[in-house]
């Protein structure tokens, strides 16, 4: 069993239960590690209370309001996590955006303000909370972020969320490079296709999830959990020769041709 008792894992993007973020969550508490939870806005803040509640530890997580596409908040965030905790282990980045149109029309009519605000909040946001991260990181650690096979290959209706992943890939690798000499590991997650909040905004959802049942070679999609599994693994010391890699977790359909 990992122990990650004494560890403090700073968590961004825990939406709701069905999120892969609480999914990650849950085995980092389950493993002993002490959560910190940013929420995007006020709005979210009782839902990110309930959540905290859910994981069993009131009392002992910190929830902060970040919205990661504001550099102040994300300064002042990491100024109140420093009061709390001198010292954190991991941080776990799984927040993304593009605009509905951005997702929905042909790929050849992106706006520059579309493509714009996907980097900015779904790549940027992890160099931003990186920088932000690593003083505290002080016995090194992991950082940990979500991608998606669309980075790879063309999904329908997928489209500028596509580029941003393969931009985010590319500053994971870059990430671990500036980091490694202070042993902190950068690492994506590929997961397969989960019926999140974040999946109701790509149209005809359902048939990629059909597609990776009939493909993938353990005909079957990926849960939550399953992601949650590997992000502890990669949180853990169990993973410490790990940096600048992409992890698949989709039931092998990346491997598949036709």
């Amino acid at each position: 069993m990992i122990d990650m008792k004494g560890k403090v894992a700073v968590v961004f993007g825990l939406a709701n239960k069905r999120s892969i973020a609480y999914a990650i969550a849950e085995k980092l508490s389950a493993a002993g590690a002490t959560l910190v939870i940013c929420y995007q806005s006020e709005r979210l803040r009782a839902e990110a209370d309930e959540l905290i509640a859910a994981l069993g530890q009131t009392g002992t997580t910190l929830a902060l309001q970040c919205d990661v596409s504001v550099d102040a908040e994300i300064d002042a965030a990491f100024a109140q996590i420093r009061e709390a905790f001198p010292v954190i282990h991991t941080v776990v980045h799984s927040v993304a955006f593009a605009p509905q149109d951005a997702l929905k029309n042909d790929f050849l009519m992106t706006k520059r303000e579309e493509f714009r605000i996907a980097q900015d909040v779904s790549v940027y946001s992890l160099i931003a909370i990186s920088r932000a991260a690593a003083p505290l990181m002080t016995e090194g650690g992991s950082i940990i972020t979500l991608t998606y096979y669309g980075s790879q290959k063309v999904f329908p209706n997928y489209n500028v969320m596509g580029v941003a992943k393969a931009a985010l890939e590319a500053t994971v690798r870059y990430l671990s490079a500036s980091l490694g000499a202070r042993g902190i590991r950068v690492n994506a997650i590929s997961a397969g296709p989960i019926k999140t909040l974040a999946a109701r905004g790509v149209s005809d959802f359902a048939t990629i999830l059909d597609t990776v049942t009939a493909r993938a070679p353990l005909h079957r999609n990926i849960e939550q959990v399953e992601v949650g599994k590997v992000a502890l693994f990669l949180a853990s010391d169990l993973a410490s020769g790990m940096t600048g890699g992409v992890t698949y977790v989709d039931c092998g359909f990346n491997i598949t041709g036709i």
